[in-house]
């Protein structure tokens, strides 16, 4: 096996009563475009994925509660479902496996984790391999189980004490079969990125991991000049096609706080002109923003990266240059994107494995693959994704089900 563990990707996510989803099984590739229109909830898978990460880097009962509790995140429907679920399947390096676990509303607005299965099949090999800051010798199957509070079945000896409130996985993440889970899970990110938010004086931080709403971007600017700087050089190449003019971006400080500040030409000075994200157009800071979400992270095992609408604010001549960033980034790291865009969509280099339509029908999340007719349009190049967007010909190949299984 390779000396590190690799990338960490998602390859499989199944979704059972989750907000607006009654149940989807979709594959997810390097790069996913979930398309659809306004409503359909597009947002809400990509949500899943946050819910599971918050839940493992802060708890579950803050993941719940940022979403207005256990009633809000399970579906509403008349037949009353009081639980939800989440199932994702995973590989890096060569190893592959699944996380599941459903979550029950009790009485009072009160939740408990009513199962939950990890399980990892590692090569056979009797190579060391690296875990984080570990060296181990791991191979075959390593799993646990839990239901109802307790361990009904593991591949480990010993293990630490179930908490009907928790997920089990933080317990565990001490044992290395299911430390690089609990990483490449906990490490994944969601940005729906605020222009507002970016524009704010900051506080200076240490700028690892860019926020949800891009808030902290002139620390990640700062550190990525300090510590990473062909990713700074690769983020300010992508900016400078993308918005016209701009040459570069740096961080300010302003006494104990700080801002970015564009590099910008303007006619008839040689020499750029300098301005503050004060006075920088929302497109140009969420073209920033999204630029270093998809190509900021350090060296190592990068992680899966979700980015709501990129193409938001920007002019219809820079999206197919925003294509050209999203897929240079899914080259070292999983990208997933929602969109509902013809200008991001018009390209043949699109395939149809790369986009997941998603449909609101009677309330209802329908997501998957794009129907038999759209894939023929788009393998026969008669039409562009964006194009059959257009016509509204971007339907999905079929819906979900309340009756999918979400442990093995």
């Amino acid at each position: 096996m390779p000396e590190s563990m690799g990338k960490f990707s998602i390859t499989r996510l199944k979704l059972r009563h989750y907000r607006s989803v009654a149940g989807c099984d979709i594959n997810v590739g390097p790069l996913t475009l979930l398309v659809g229109p306004n409503g359909a909830g597009k947002s809400n898978i990509l949500d899943s994925l946050r819910l599971v990460a918050q839940s493992l880097n802060e708890n579950l009962d803050n993941a719940l509660r940022e979403r207005g509790g256990i009633s809000e995140v399970r579906r509403r429907s008349r037949g009353h479902p009081t639980h939800f679920g989440i199932s994702i399947e995973f590989t890096s390096a060569g190893l592959h496996g699944t996380f599941a676990f459903q979550v029950g509303a009790v009485s009072g607005g009160d939740f408990r984790v009513s199962r939950e299965e990890c399980r990892v099949w590692w090569p056979e090999s009797d190579q060391l391999i690296n875990i984080g800051s570990a060296q181990a010798q791991i191979y075959g199957e390593k799993f646990y189980e839990v239901r109802e509070g307790k361990v009904v079945s593991s591949s480990e000896p010993l293990l630490p004490k179930v908490s009907e409130d928790r997920l089990y996985l933080v317990a565990v993440s001490g044992i290395e079969a299911f430390r690089f889970v609990y990483e490449g899970l906990s490490s994944v990110n969601v940005y729906n990125l605020n222009p507002d938010a970016m524009r704010h004086l900051q506080k200076p931080e240490a700028g690892d991991l860019l926020r949800r709403d891009g808030s902290n971007i002139a620390s990640v600017i700062e550190r990525l000049r300090r510590d990473y700087p062909d990713a700074k050089a690769k983020v300010e190449e992508y900016l400078s096609r993308v918005v016209e003019g701009v040459v570069g971006v740096e961080r300010r400080g302003l006494g104990s706080w700080e801002t970015i500040e564009f590099r910008q030409r303007v006619a008839g000075d040689v020499a750029p002109w300098t301005f503050q994200a004060s006075s920088m157009s929302d497109g140009t800071l969420r073209a920033l923003g999204v630029l270093a979400a998809l190509l900021g992270g350090a060296p190592g095992r990068p992680s899966p990266v979700g980015v709501e609408e990129p193409e938001a604010a920007l002019h219809p001549a820079a999206a197919g240059l925003l294509l050209d960033a999203l897929r240079d980034a899914s080259e070292s790291r999983q990208v997933l994107v929602t969109t509902h865009s013809p200008d991001l969509l018009d390209s043949s280099t699109i395939t149809p494995e790369e986009i997941l339509a998603v449909r609101s029908v009677e309330g209802n999340t329908v997501v998957g693959p794009v129907d038999a007719a759209g894939q023929k349009a788009l393998r026969e190049s008669l039409f562009t994704p964006g194009e059959l967007l257009r016509v509204d010909q971007l339907a999905p190949e079929k819906g979900g089900s309340t009756q999918l299984e979400l442990f093995k």
